[in-house]
Parts: structure tokens; sequence; C-alpha cells
């Protein structure tokens, strides 16, 4: 009798396992790597908002990129369009 149960259920359950275990390594190695996280840079809440004068994103004067033009501070969301606002001038 428990040489039936042995041979009916816990040997087909035993390859079942280790072909599944066989597989799942087989495919985690084909798998690529997942990348390292990117640190996230901190963000300061507060200040007043300013429109960047070039794609119109509003930016907080704490956060932005400033240039001075004509006597002017003038607020950008990114290095980018600071160069492309001094590049149509």
């Amino acid at each position: 009798m428990f040489s039936a149960i042995v041979r009916e259920f816990l040997l087909p359950l035993l390859v079942f396992l280790l072909l599944r275990s066989l597989l799942r390594s087989l495919f985690a190695a084909l798998r690529p790597a997942p990348r390292a996280a990117q640190p996230q840079q901190a963000v300061q809440s507060g200040g007043v908002l300013k429109k960047d004068p070039v794609c119109g994103t509003y930016v907080s004067t704490t956060t932005a990129v400033t240039r001075t033009v004509d006597g002017e501070l003038v607020y950008f969301c990114s290095r980018e369009c600071a160069e492309k606002f001094r590049d149509a001038e």
C-alpha cells in the first residue's frame, strides 16, 4: 500500500519539483540582470513658482537654473532650456 502511494504520487511530485527547479534556474540565467537603481535627488519643497520662458514649465525658485538677462533674473527648469534661451538671443 505504501509503495503504491510512493509510486503513484510522491515520485511524480518529486520529478515535477526537480524539473521546475531546473527550468527556473535556466530561465533566470537567460533573463537580463536588473539595472542598479539610480540615486534619487532630494527635491526641496517651497519657494515661489516662476515660468520657464522656453518650455513654459513652472519651476520653484529654490530648484531652478538661473541666468541673469538684461539685469533680470530668469528661471529655467533645466540647463538645456537655459542653453536654448541663450542660443535664441
